[in-house]
């Protein structure tokens, strides 16, 4: 067993750094939003859950837009495109299963190639 205290955890630098709590077949990431910053529209190959431990924040996806605090729980599908900002600050815990998807790394990447010559 293993267990955190999210609220305790450093992340002086925001989204600059991140704090990965486990990675093996998931990985549990720990992200500070400081007021006003934003994870800009992008996407990931696993499914993405996103819950708020502090703060709140602003999810955009497609044409909808939630408003999120404490205790809210998110997910996307893999590949769906969305942004997270936050106008007064967030610590958010981010969830990526399976980790890594099984097209998460496509050819000339280091480890694909590493691991098809072994």
């Amino acid at each position: 067993m293993e267990s955190w205290d999210l609220t305790a955890i450093e992340t002086p630098g925001g989204t600059v750094s991140p704090h990965v709590l486990f990675s093996d077949d998931s990985r549990a990431v720990l992200i500070r939003l400081a007021p006003g910053q934003e994870l800009s529209e992008h996407q990931v190959r696993e499914r993405a859950f996103v819950c708020v431990v502090e703060g709140s924040a602003v999810i955009s996806c497609g044409d909808g837009e939630l408003d999120v605090g404490v205790g809210s729980l998110v997910t996307f599908a893999p590949a769906e495109r969305h942004s997270v900002r936050s106008a007064g600050g967030a610590r958010l815990l981010l969830v990526l299963a399976p980790w890594p998807a099984p097209d998460h790394y496509g050819p000339g990447d280091a480890l694909v190639e590493a691991t098809a010559a072994d």
